[in-house]
């Protein structure tokens, strides 16, 4: 039977459990061109179950290369408003590997691992009389995460939503925002491009890069807004460094970047504040799974260990974010220092983080 009219694809969203990544897979059922560089992939879960998340947050895909599987975290372009299927939208930089096997490979039927959701950059952390949206490129994925949802569940919503690009067709979901911002009265759109386009398209918006003369005529009251911003590093930098020397409250600025955090915004090691553990040089790790006996020197995590004794532990951001490397701990005692990539329920279920978890005394996990 057609995937398209099986009628077991029409159901109520009660008669579904939410979608279980440590049991079931991704089907892709759509590939969109939204720029000359940019798709957006849309899946449903094989088990035809409902995404839950949260607006602005990510997964983590596992890419069968003919390398062998490779790790990548896209954020959701999506929103959970709509959960019956979820979507990444990602752009092919020069030289990536990840995002051209998935423009050279992933068409409707194929099925992928993934991992997730996680993340911690949504509004719905930060509740705000008042938005501002800032991104640049790619990174208006989160944002328009969250702007879908604002449309859907509360679109009198005031957003002022500007983004970044360097020519006008690079603006990425465009005709979307566009037709959004017709249907949200409290929306405000700002694009700011670098160079005009090289079609026969005209350009009467802003132009130039993004720095303190431009952001108050894109938003005039950026002040009294909670900021998410996301793009690359240095737009990041640059946008964090305006708003810093007008005097904005930094304490309601958030940005979204898959780099590794500075090691004090780290959280205390799991045993304890101020605890200090005399680790033995040695110390003897089991991976029961793949019934394999190791050793962990002082000082390596459990995926460093790992490695070193053959056994394969998916790992894609090795800070503690992600969450890809998530392994339930069957025995022993680890000092586990994350970045938001794990639950506290997953912890009391004895789960933890290789990439960033050391062993304290003999360790057996699931692996």
């Amino acid at each position: 039977m057609n995937a398209m009219t099986d009628m077991h694809l029409y159901r109520h969203l009660d008669e579904m459990a939410p979608w279980n990544d440590r049991l079931q897979v991704l089907e892709v059922i759509g590939v969109t061109d939204e720029t000359p560089d940019v798709k957006t992939f849309t899946f449903r879960s094989d088990a035809q179950t409902w995404f839950r998340y949260k607006p602005g947050q990510f997964v983590t895909l596992e890419l069968p290369t003919a390398d062998g599987p490779l790790m990548r975290t896209y954020t959701l372009s999506s929103s959970p408003s709509r959960p019956f299927s979820i979507a990444v939208t990602v752009k092919a930089q020069p030289g990536s590997v990840g995002t051209r096997w998935m423009f050279d490979n992933l068409r409707a039927g194929v099925r992928i691992k993934a991992l997730g959701p996680a993340g911690d950059f949504t509004h719905h952390n930060h509740p705000a009389p008042k938005y501002l949206f800032i991104s640049a490129g790619s990174g208006i994925t989160p944002m328009m995460s969250m702007l879908r949802w604002l449309n859907d569940c509360a679109p009198w919503t005031d957003v002022s939503f500007v983004n970044c690009a360097r020519r006008p067709e690079e603006i990425i979901f465009r005709k979307e925002l566009e037709l959004l911002g017709t249907q949200m009265p409290g929306l405000t759109l700002g694009f700011l491009i670098e160079e005009r386009s090289s079609s026969r398209e005209s350009w009467f918006g802003h132009m130039g890069r993004i720095d303190a003369v431009r952001l108050p005529l894109l938003s005039p009251d950026f002040k009294e807004r909670e900021v998410f911003c996301c793009g690359p590093d240095p737009f990041m930098r640059a946008v964090r460094g305006m708003l810093e020397a007008a005097g904005f409250n930094m304490r309601f600025y958030h940005q979204e970047s898959f780099g590794a955090p500075p090691a004090e915004t780290l959280p205390a090691p799991a045993d304890g504040p101020g605890m200090e553990v005399a680790v033995e040089a040695r110390l003897p790790i089991r991976f029961a799974d793949s019934e394999v006996d190791g050793e962990c020197l002082a000082g390596q995590t459990v995926l460093q260990a790992a490695r070193a004794s053959g056994v394969r532990i998916s790992a894609a951001c090795e800070f503690g974010l992600c969450g890809t490397c998530r392994v339930r701990k069957i025995s022993g005692a680890v000092d586990m220092n994350h970045n938001g990539g794990i639950l506290d329920d997953e912890i009391a279920e004895g789960y933890i983080l290789a990439c960033c978890s050391k062993p304290l005394s003999a360790l057996e996990i699931e692996a």
